[in-house]
């Protein structure tokens, strides 16, 4: 082994997870369009530059859609990049719906009776592998929902790697079903790489599947968010601690940046950065609306990217996953 190599191997690994989903699906309700693969090759390039592998994390439209399919089928034949399972559950077959409304409330799949959360994840996960000709190895949940059946699946149809897991962030208060419990609420998991327990997957344990959660931070210091949540108690509200995430809003290079140290200088061996598709495209997201916008998201990427390129190493959930078995053995 060169000492190059060597060197490489005691980096931390910079983990790519892009939501691979239709356009705009913060505000169209009726119908999908998957005009945002056209932007992703301009995407791919940049990783490309700086050594870093995207994890494209692909949901039915998109999975669906010639344009991506042959960007994505170059890009997994060239070794530089992953395709892995996203799920919404609302417009995933077969199609059953849980609400007056499913498109509008987005319900989460975990809120679907079991039969129905087993259906659709096996017709998603062949659909993947019959499409891309590759076992589906890494997956995360469409709105960050999981729990124990969930995993049950993940496990069963032989994933490696899951990246639902936001750490510090509660999703109860985001509806899905109406009549429903909302998301799962992440504030009491790890936040770093852990092989689940299926029995209770906020706890390590000792299966097959390794959780890898996303890079986020809290936005102030312990002791201000404990006296923020007693303010708040005495006025009767309850507001979420405020955290940022390993993932661009424009403008923000600096704060990823902050993240990705305190991530580090928490012991962690990775830094993982998530967007959408179509936060690509102008007018894909409510964030990056114009062309302009665009620029500046990339002007954003180039900054954290040169600077991730000098301190860690890229990798896909399903490399990074490799190293983590090899170091139990």
């Amino acid at each position: 082994m060169s000492l190059n190599q060597a060197s490489s191997m005691r980096k931390p690994a910079f983990i790519i997870t892009i939501d691979t989903e239709g356009d705009n699906l913060w505000q169209n309700h009726q119908q999908i369009l998957t005009e945002n693969a056209r932007f992703l090759p301009r995407f791919q390039s940049l990783c490309e530059k700086y050594g870093f592998k995207p994890v494209y994390l692909t949901n039915y439209e998109m999975a669906t859609d010639a344009h991506y399919v042959e960007f994505a089928r170059d890009v997994i034949a060239r070794g530089q990049g992953e395709v892995g399972m996203h799920l919404h559950a609302w417009n995933s077959p077969p199609l059953s719906p849980l609400t007056e409304d499913d498109w509008r409330h987005k319900p989460y799949l975990i809120e679907f009776p079991r039969d129905q959360i087993r259906a659709k994840f096996e017709y998603m996960t062949r659909l993947l592998e019959d499409t891309f000709q590759a076992k589906m190895l890494s997956h995360r949940a469409g709105r960050w929902a999981l729990d124990e059946y969930y995993v049950s699946l993940l496990l069963e149809f032989g994933y490696q790697v899951d990246c639902s897991v936001t750490p510090k962030v509660n999703w109860q208060s985001s509806p899905g079903d109406p009549q429903g419990k909302g998301g799962t609420d992440y504030r009491h998991f790890p936040s770093d790489a852990y092989f689940i327990n299926p029995e209770n997957i906020a706890k390590p344990g000792h299966s097959s599947l390794l959780e890898v959660p996303m890079s986020i931070q809290y936005k102030y210091p312990h002791w201000i968010n404990r006296l923020k949540q007693a303010v708040n108690i005495l006025r009767g509200k309850q507001k979420p601690d405020s955290v940022y995430w390993l993932r661009p809003s424009g403008g923000n290079a600096e704060s990823m940046q902050n993240v990705a140290v305190k991530s580090l200088a928490d012991g962690h061996d990775y830094v993982e950065f998530m967007l959408h598709s179509s936060e690509f495209m102008p007018g894909g997201s409510p964030t990056f609306k114009t062309e302009e916008d665009i620029e500046g998201l990339y002007k954003d990427l180039e900054t954290l990217f040169k600077w991730l390129s000098e301190r860690t190493v890229g990798m896909t959930l399903a490399e990074y996953y490799q190293t983590k078995v090899k170091q139990d053995v």
